[in-house]
């Protein structure tokens, strides 16, 4: 059964939070998606992600690149799987149909929005009826993850 993720972000953006997870998600030898809602956050999250941090390198890439199935972390505004991954993070609310294929999912929302937080419980009570493992992560001050619920 897939697990699903809702990571709560109150003290660090997405663009803080999502390396570090990504680069979790490749310590560990697995493959990532990563869903956004359109074409141009892809790019944005792409150019974000070469340049985060000096010291480290996370290798990636789009549609524009090419060369899904070689790319350990794929960044796509489409509802895919093109590289094989087994861990999928979703951005920007955007919403997968897919998340039973993977063996991680994890929806990250900014806490301090209320429009993404009002489409994070939406997506929490449709995930409730799939069979799906659902933990909810909150963020504290310092911006670690704690775990707050589980459904």
């Amino acid at each position: 059964m897939a697990e699903v993720r809702f990571y709560h972000l109150t003290a660090t953006t997405l663009e803080s939070a999502l390396p570090k997870l990504l680069e979790k998600t490749l310590e560990r030898g697995k493959r990532a998606v990563v869903l956004a809602r359109s074409e141009e956050r892809v790019e944005a999250l792409c150019s974000h992600l070469w340049s985060y941090n000096d010291r480290s390198f996370l290798p990636h890439g789009t549609r524009r690149d090419g060369f899904a199935e070689q790319q350990p972390i794929w960044l796509s505004e489409r509802d895919e799987n093109p590289n094989g991954a087994q861990y999928l993070f979703l951005t920007d609310g955007a919403v997968s149909e897919q998340m039973e294929a993977f063996e991680l999912c994890a929806l990250l929302f900014d806490g301090r929005d209320a429009e993404a937080l009002q489409a994070a419980r939406a997506e929490w009570k449709r995930c409730k009826d799939l069979p799906l493992e659902l933990t909810y992560w909150q963020q504290d001050e310092q911006g670690q993850w704690q775990k707050k619920q589980t459904g």
